[in-house]
């Protein structure tokens, strides 16, 4: 079987010490704000963690950028040129145009190389609901399973990974256009949280309102404990925008609702600049393998 690169974008929220346990790749979009543009950088080198959510807390908008064809096309090259197939898992095509970009240069790159294998993923998915599916192709690439299989896997299984989020404020989310029915949900409503879920298209989507912090920390759990399955690749993951008190509260609560012994495992990880720059500080997801996700 011919070795394979797992290649995906700064979507996924997969830091250091994750990609270099399950030997994951990445390609970094980018982001601006003061005239300046930086590097969606997964490792917060360039603007630390903490500033680049206080940027936003003064009240400045970070604007994003996607993965551009020639990034793509300099990954893939050197990645076949090093004999090594490439399988980009990408973010959703609802909110970046990053997997056209791949698509584009893909077809340049295989004029050059006609043999090679590059396959390129739309999960529908971002944050870690994108790096799930990653974490468990590289287990799959582990356990000898061929880049198409892979691919087949992720294809498959993308219908199963549940988002269920809140934010501190819809501010940022309504200036990025990221959620449907914010407006008509929430909009004046005082110390509303709504609940986000990815939708089967890949959109984000307020689906729940509820009154308060704390009381938007129950819902989620019990909306996960309505919809969770055990397989073998589960994993549930939260995310958080400088916000890691609140992040740990909610763990404690999920592990309450779930598993009272506390055997379920859950990570908690910081919410990269893509989808914080939309999110904003505050914001809070949690990521699982659920039930199908159905196509209304």
């Amino acid at each position: 079987m011919k070795n394979y690169v797992i290649l995906t974008d700064s979507c996924s929220d997969l830091d250091k010490s994750v990609r270099e346990k399950y030997n994951i790749e990445y390609l970094k979009m980018h982001f601006s704000y003061g005239g300046k543009e930086y590097d969606a950088d997964l490792d917060w080198e360039d603007v630390p963690f903490k500033d680049f959510y206080d940027v936003m807390r003064g009240g400045t908008r970070i604007i994003t950028s996607q993965v551009t064809a020639t990034q793509f096309k300099n990954a893939f090259e050197k990645y076949l040129a090093e004999g090594y197939d490439v399988l980009y898992i990408a973010c959703s095509s609802a909110l970046s145009a990053s997997i056209k970009a791949s698509l584009v240069a893909r077809e340049e790159v295989l004029e050059k190389y006609p043999t090679a294998k590059i396959i390129c993923i739309d999960t529908l998915h971002s944050c870690l609901g994108l790096g799930m599916l990653c974490m468990t192709a590289s287990e799959l690439r582990s356990s000898g399973k061929t880049i198409e299989e892979v691919a087949s896997w992720v294809e498959e299984n993308k219908k199963y990974v549940h988002q269920e989020a809140t934010v501190e404020k819809l501010t940022w989310l309504k200036q990025a256009g990221r959620v449907s029915a914010a407006s008509a949900f929430f909009g004046g409503l005082l110390n509303i949280k709504p609940i986000i879920i990815s939708d089967v298209n890949g959109t984000n989507l307020a689906v729940e309102k509820v009154k308060g912090r704390k009381v938007s920390y129950e819902r989620i759990a019990q909306r996960i404990k309505e919809r969770i399955v055990d397989c073998p690749h589960q994993k549930m993951a939260i995310v958080h925008g400088d916000c890691e008190e609140d992040a740990l509260d909610l763990k404690q609560e999920i592990e309450k609702v779930l598993s009272p012994d506390g055997k379920i495992e859950i990570s908690v990880y910081k919410l990269g600049p893509c989808i914080g720059a939309s999110c904003g500080p505050g914001t809070l997801g949690v990521y699982y393998f659920g039930v199908e996700k159905a196509n209304d």
